[in-house]
C-alpha cells in the first residue's frame, strides 16, 4: 500500500472524534470509505480541513456558509456529495 497506514488510522480517528457529533457522522464515514483513495495532496488538505473549527466546517459541508477559497475544491465537493450517501452506509455496516 502506498499510503502510510498509521497516517490513515490517525486521520480516521480525528475524523470520528472532533467533538461535534453532526460533523463526526459525516467526516468519520467519509474517512473510512474514501481516505485510502485520496491523493497525498488531498490527504494533506483533509488534515487541514480537520483542523478548522467544527461549526465552520459543518456549515461549509451543509452549504450554509461561504467556503473559503483555499478549501473550495474537489475534496470538499466530495465530502458535500458524500453527506447524502452517509445514511446508506451507516445502515449497511460496512466497517472501515
Amino acid at each position: 500500500m502506498s499510503i502510510d497506514d498509521t497516517r490513515l488510522r490517525k486521520l480516521k480517528f480525528r475524523a470520528w472524534h472532533r467533538g461535534f457529533r453532526e460533523a463526526d457522522l459525516i467526516l468519520g464515514p467519509f474517512a473510512d470509505t474514501h481516505a485510502h483513495e485520496l491523493s497525498p495532496q488531498d490527504l494533506d488538505l483533509f488534515e487541514v480541513l480537520l483542523e478548522q473549527p467544527d461549526h465552520d466546517l459543518y456549515e461549509w459541508i451543509m452549504e450554509r456558509a461561504d467556503i473559503p477559497a483555499e478549501f473550495d475544491g474537489s475534496l470538499l465537493n466530495q465530502i458535500k456529495a458524500f453527506r447524502f450517501k452517509v445514511h446508506e452506509i451507516r445502515g449497511d455496516e460496512h466497517g472501515g
